[in-house]
């Protein structure tokens, strides 16, 4: 069994980040189940917040050492008149609180462990298992984006690139080689003067001029420095092209007059939830909103979820607006293009019959996914007209959503990551 030892040291500011990551991966499932009931209860304006999560205290019991009390010990408990040592004792009948504090009547309980998530750790998990469908490297992007790799060893660089074990290295295979052979020669010099000084006196001229040899080749030695400039290694990088593939999220929205506020609360909340999804998963995504009535315009973020429209209803002039944007600015060949639609699938007349054949004919086969969205739960004109393509596109989804506890059960199902089960 492997041991695990959790430092709980007293550290400064951000000093137990480590254990922290830890506990999470540990309790991942208590977590992720605490942040899907805490969006349940929030306002999705307000999704994007840090949350306090509650683990039951028998779930984090953690191994600790201490003494064994040692030997034979016989407890006898005062007052207990009814009970023997083996006898069974059954369970008190209703059974116990499963949350909260275990209460005792000596001043002594057990509390629940409280876990704060972090706004990024809160969304990480919010998000986790959701992805675009059919997202692929469709072109390089127009503008190539790089990345740094490690490209060997320069003799130039800046001081915190500095590579000390490499420098050192090549310092020391310097030295070697600068005095591998005056070292033989020394040698030879010594072992050569040693035989001298065995015959002679240290009077003889042959001694004098070997000895000052000898020093002469130690001096050259010594000056071989022992780091040099050309020693100096420096850590290289380079910048690599690196393939990016581009995307486009549409965005349209329905507020005409039969869109009443709580219809439009809840369009706004599904394309909020998605905004926050593409922005934090996706920095090179381009988002598109278009809101419309009887026209369709291509509006801000700011206008699309707080202005208020009425009048009446053409959903082909959105579609419609939506093809020509795809056609003059995102080309299919260098984009991975998706539409999210949300309406009350209230449409004017047999505008219906025009939406189903732009769709069909114009814009499906130019996108990678088309989700539609209806708020209500009944199923109205554009619905019915709708639904006959779903056999004929595979990338092309149908929802409903009656109330506000729809839409992220809805959302997961729309952008579920390919392969995951919901």
């Amino acid at each position: 069994m492997a041991l695990q030892i959790i430092d709980r040291r007293l550290a400064g500011k951000n000093k137990s980040v480590g254990n922290r990551e830890r506990f999470v991966r540990r309790y991942k499932a208590q977590i992720a189940d605490a942040v899907r009931r805490a969006v349940a209860k929030r306002d999705i304006r307000h999704i994007e917040q840090a949350e306090n999560i509650t683990i039951p205290r028998k779930d984090i019991q953690e191994p600790s050492f201490h003494h064994g009390q040692g030997g034979v010990r016989d407890t006898v408990h005062p007052g207990n008149t009814e009970h023997v040592r083996g006898d069974r004792i059954a369970r008190p009948q209703g059974g116990a609180g499963g949350g909260g504090s275990q209460a005792s009547d000596g001043g002594e309980g057990e509390d629940d462990f409280t876990f704060t998530l972090t706004k990024e750790e809160f969304m990480e998990l919010f998000f986790e298992d959701l992805a675009l469908p059919r997202l692929l490297r469709t072109h390089m992007a127009s503008t190539l984006q790089y990345k740094t790799r490690r490209a060997g060893y320069s003799h130039d660089g800046t001081p915190h690139n500095l590579a000390v074990l490499r420098t050192m290295r090549g310092a020391l295979g310097r030295r070697i080689a600068l005095t591998k052979a005056p070292n033989r020669e020394l040698k030879a010099l010594e072992d050569a003067l040693a035989e001298l000084l065995a015959q002679d006196d240290g009077t003889s001229e042959a001694l004098a001029e070997l000895q000052q040899r000898i020093a002469g080749l130690q001096a050259r030695m010594g000056k071989v420095a022992f780091l040099d400039p050309l020693d100096l290694r420096f850590r290289s990088r380079t910048k690599v092209p690196e393939p990016s593939s581009q995307a486009v999220m549409f965005c349209v929205m329905d507020v005409s007059g039969s869109m009443d506020q709580a219809r439009k609360d809840l369009a706004k909340r599904f394309f909020i939830l998605l905004y926050l999804f593409l922005t934090r998963h996706y920095e090179k995504i381009d988002i598109v909103f278009i809101r419309h009535h009887t026209q369709a315009a291509e509006v801000g973020e700011d206008e699309f979820f707080h202005s208020t429209e009425s009048g009446g209803t053409v959903v082909s002039s959105a579609l419609v607006l939506l093809e020509q944007t795809i056609r003059a600015r995102y080309p299919v060949a260098d984009w991975n293009i998706y539409v999210a639609q949300a309406s009350d699938g209230d449409n004017f007349g047999d505008d219906g019959g025009n939406c189903r054949s732009l769709l069909a004919d114009k814009i499906l086969p130019l996108v990678r996914y088309f989700a539609y969205v209806q708020v209500v739960p009944q199923e109205q004109s554009l619905w019915e007209e709708y639904s006959q393509l779903l056999p004929l596109f595979p990338h092309f989804a149908m929802r409903k959503v009656a109330e506000a506890g729809d839409i992220y059960p809805v959302f997961r199902d729309l952008f579920k990551k390919e392969g995951v089960a919901v």
